[in-house]
């Protein structure tokens, strides 16, 4: 593919100033060689440094050079085998008090409904070569993703800062003199020396960092199943069960689903004649694998707080540092217990817990500058590498204060993540299935030109419509919908938020988008 297709046409609305034009008529990330603005002069030292150049602007055909399947897969094998992965479960039992088998059952079940978007969204990248919020203008309109895309940067920046503070907890668990902040700074300058550099970096510590986090998992595993201290929790019954159950599941997806938004960043390198089919399970299994394994090892560990007799280890060092302390109770247990834990050895792998944050905040900074380049022509002047520094800057600014909260941080977040989302594949799975019909629908070259992509009208709508129903099923501390009440047991009910949102939406854009069209013409 030529660059004939960033002709400026008077239908082109994201067209530059002749100052950001290269002398060969391409826009920033097609031509970096030429050209004597502040841009070029940026993109040419970024070359020197084999950063990558491009931003939003589609991969052509000749540049897919990624065939491997392995790279897909253990993208997300890595980003999940992490200990962000391992604290969702411990909240089965620390927030929703559910026993173990009930917990590993909500578990399972609401994994598999959450990975689905990921895994589907994923197979578009190499069919268009697009990131996934460029792909969403032809469900949003070149206006109406700006919305998505706000909503996309507080999630990349809010889990950033949720998953540094975890990893800090655990340095914090080693050697209590390291402060919480020296942690997250630690962490963010890692993850953000390895983003700078782009996808095949990315793709390249991806594929192999998941190795020495699955040993030391193995260890923890092996370490808790000698102790003897696993409990199983009988599982509840009433409609207490049935809210708690439900306000947990909706943790669990929000973590596994919170992928979807940027599903397609990490397969637009992969050449169009890739295997759809392939492109899905191999995300699939580099989903669900580390997800299960992980959080159903957190409820396993977490139940040894329900010990009793004695001082129980593992409460005080969970009240002590969340996380880190739980684990810490594990691998290294205090002077005068009776388990002989690994001492020192221990430390060193709760270290390289913390370190395994690197992975899982990659895809969140890469994808973060993507995003941001989609909000505004003078966004996508700024080059990906400099968005970047700044999302890094933001989130250590952010979880820095936040580093004492934690927990009810990530319970509220992780259900914003969900509701969001859920909504957002509502209306994307509504047009593409039955507007679109299929991958056929689509006219890829249309990608920058607003006049050719949907109004948005009927989305932003859906949208709203989405936002009514999670807020009519949602549970949390500050406020529990009318239909969460019925959902469990008073005062807060059972959270159905992420399921009447998807509802909402994608009901009301099937209706609403059909009068769009019709009055439009696209």
């Amino acid at each position: 593919m030529g660059y004939q297709e960033y002709d400026h046409d008077v239908e082109k609305e994201p067209t530059l100033p002749t100052q950001y034009v290269q002398d060969d008529g391409a826009v920033p990330g097609e031509s970096f060689e030429y050209g004597n603005s502040t841009y070029a002069k940026i993109q040419r030292l970024a070359g020197k440094f084999k950063i990558e150049q491009r931003g939003i602007e589609r991969v052509p055909e000749n540049e897919r050079d990624d065939n491997s399947l392995l790279n897909v897969g253990t993208m997300w094998l890595s980003a999940n085998m992490v200990v962000s992965s391992f604290a969702i479960g411990l909240l089965g039992k620390s927030l929703f008090y559910l026993g173990f088998v009930d917990a590993i059952l909500v578990v399972i079940f609401f994994n598999l409904i959450g990975i689905i978007p990921v895994c589907y969204f994923s197979t578009f990248g190499p069919r268009f070569g697009l990131r996934q919020m460029v792909l969403s203008r032809f469900w949003f309109g070149w206006w109406g993703v700006k919305l998505i895309a706000i909503f996309n940067v507080l999630a990349c920046i809010g889990w950033s800062s949720v998953n540094s503070i975890v990893g800090a907890q655990l340095i914090h668990a080693v050697n209590n003199d390291v402060p919480g902040y020296a942690g997250i700074i630690v962490i963010a300058v890692c993850t953000f020396l390895i983003t700078l550099f782009g996808y095949k970096v990315v793709h390249a510590y991806e594929f192999w960092s998941w190795i020495p986090t699955f040993i030391i998992f193995l260890i923890i595993l092996g370490v808790f199943a000698h102790s003897g201290d696993f409990v199983n929790i009988p599982m509840g019954v009433g409609t207490s069960e049935l809210g708690s159950v439900l306000s947990f599941g909706s943790v669990i997806y929000g973590f596994a689903t919170g992928w979807t938004s940027y599903a397609a960043d990490y397969t637009v390198y992969q050449p169009s004649n890739q295997g759809r089919t392939k492109v899905f399970f191999s995300v699939w299994l580099g989903l669900i694998i580390p997800l299960l394994f992980t959080e159903m090892l957190g409820v396993a560990i977490m139940s040894a707080t329900s010990l009793n007799g004695g001082d129980n280890i593992y409460q005080t060092g969970y009240d002590a540092s969340g996380t880190g302390g739980l684990l810490a109770a594990v691998l290294f247990p205090p002077a005068g217990s009776s388990h002989s834990g690994l001492g020192t050895f221990g430390k060193f792998c709760l270290v390289i817990l913390a370190l395994s944050i690197i992975a899982n905040n990659c895809p969140n900074i890469y994808s973060v500058a993507l995003t941001m380049q989609v909000l505004g022509r003078w966004t996508q002047r700024v080059p990906r590498f400099l968005w970047t520094a700044i999302g890094t800057a933001v989130y250590i600014a952010i979880a820095i204060p936040g580093y004492s909260h934690f927990e009810s941080v990530l319970e509220n977040f992780m259900n914003f993540i969900g509701y969001w989302l859920a909504i957002y594949e509502g209306i994307a799975f509504s047009d593409h299935f039955f507007y679109k019909r299929g991958m056929a629908g689509y006219i890829p070259e249309h990608y920058d030109q607003p006049r050719k992509l949907p109004p948005g009208i009927a989305a932003i709508a859906a949208f709203c419509f989405g936002v009514a129903g999670m807020v009519t099923g949602m549970s949390q501390v500050w406020f529990v919908g009318p239909i969460a009440l019925h959902a469990g047991e008073a005062p807060f009910g059972g959270d159905v938020g992420f399921e009447l949102g998807f509802a909402f939406s994608f009901t009301s854009y099937t209706f609403l988008r059909y009068f769009e069209r019709k009055y439009f013409g696209r």
